[in-house]
């Protein structure tokens, strides 16, 4: 029986989870995975494919500079592979993938939008590249309503085009992480029995950092021990962020650039807080899943996938957009009330269910075939 062969562009990727069990998960004897992977170095995931023996393909890429290069080497990789089925990730895989598969005939031309209004917002001359690709494509695959709606709405992308996948995750490995691993963790960033209040989102405003900061200061006033710690630590805004940060004492907070064991990380939280700046921002939102599956009580704004699923008092508690008072008093409830903590973690792992791994991994498989 031959196999549908399918290759995954990617840009910029570094480390990502949910390759690695898209790898380990898709069983189906007809799809044969390989990878082209854009990037400045030879990422986590290159060598992890290898190890896995896992066909890939490195491409030394560092931005615009590089797309001519980059284009050769795709279009002539992809020849000597000859993929039946080309999906891509992230912005420049995205225009050098979907385009290399066009101008070679590949009939089944998938990508993954990652993004919903950000261009439209920030960079409004990017659009004309997101309707570039999404034109090139086949298929597309929106991991929100919140992204099907931009498609579909801003950009006039025929609905029949689009495809809504969420992301799949093994919830259990939020849920019952290595409790040595936890231990360490612990010790790594000097969190002791103090309230720890989490957040994982990169250093850019539209993530409402401002808002935390200024919450966090008025819980100190109640919770002089307290610790904030601040995953992913990095990005656009980190100037301005850290200036914010002055007017915290630096023994209460914690700034983790890049912490690779997630599942553990989220077992230091007492309270998550996530608290984007509007309802469009997030494509999807992937920390609102894992925090939940990690049975953290937490504070969200309704941005991206939440608006799907996340209800006020039911599974978190809902905050209004930059609003810092709302979240300090949402914390504060968070850490005094336990029967509402409680009540908030068994009903968020039950909602949570339904971006379970296997139901992602088939819902590929049939885009596949």
């Amino acid at each position: 029986m031959s196999k549908i062969k399918v290759t995954y562009i990617l840009s910029s990727i570094d480390k990502a989870i949910a390759f690695e069990w898209i790898v380990q998960n898709i069983n189906n004897p007809k799809i044969d995975l390989s990878f082209i992977l854009l990037n400045n170095k030879k990422s986590y995931l290159y060598k992890w494919l290898q190890k896995n023996n896992i066909e890939a393909y490195y491409i030394n890429h560092s931005g615009k500079k590089t797309y001519p290069k980059s284009f050769l080497k795709v279009l002539k990789i992809l020849r000597s592979i000859r993929p039946k089925v080309v999906h891509t990730h992230l912005f420049d895989a995205n225009l050098i993938g979907l385009s290399c598969a066009k101008l070679l005939g590949v009939k089944k031309r998938i990508y993954t939008r990652h993004h919903s209004t950000y261009h439209h917002d920030n960079f409004p001359k990017a659009v004309k590249y997101d309707k570039w690709s999404n034109w090139l494509a086949t298929d597309i695959v929106a991991i929100s309503k919140n992204v099907k709606d931009v498609l579909i709405n801003l950009e006039n992308v025929n609905e029949h085009k689009i495809t809504l996948i969420h992301h799949g995750f093994d919830l259990d490995k939020f849920k019952n992480p290595n409790l040595e691993e936890v231990k360490n963790l612990k010790e790594k960033y000097k969190i002791n029995n103090s309230p720890t209040i989490g957040v994982v989102a990169r250093y850019i405003n539209l993530k409402g950092h401002k808002y935390i900061i200024e919450a966090f200061i008025q819980v100190l006033k109640k919770y002089p021990k307290a610790i904030l710690i601040l995953a992913n630590a990095t990005g656009p805004n980190k100037k301005e962020i850290r200036e914010l940060l002055t007017k915290i004492p630096k023994e209460n907070y914690r700034e983790i650039a890049f912490e690779p064991n997630l599942f553990a990380l989220y077992k230091l939280f007492d309270v998550y807080v996530h608290v984007p700046i509007d309802s469009k921002i997030e494509a999807f939102g992937q920390t609102y899943v894992e925090a939940l599956a990690a049975g953290v009580p937490s504070v969200f704004t309704l941005s991206g996938v939440a608006n799907e699923f996340v209800e006020d008092k039911k599974n978190a508690l809902v905050v209004d957009y930059k609003n810092s008072e709302e979240i300090q008093n949402a914390v504060l409830s968070l850490l005094e009330n336990n029967i509402l903590s409680e009540r908030l973690i068994k009903k968020g792992e039950e909602d949570i269910k339904s971006f379970n791994l296997n139901s992602f991994i088939k819902k590929l498989e049939t885009l596949y075939i």
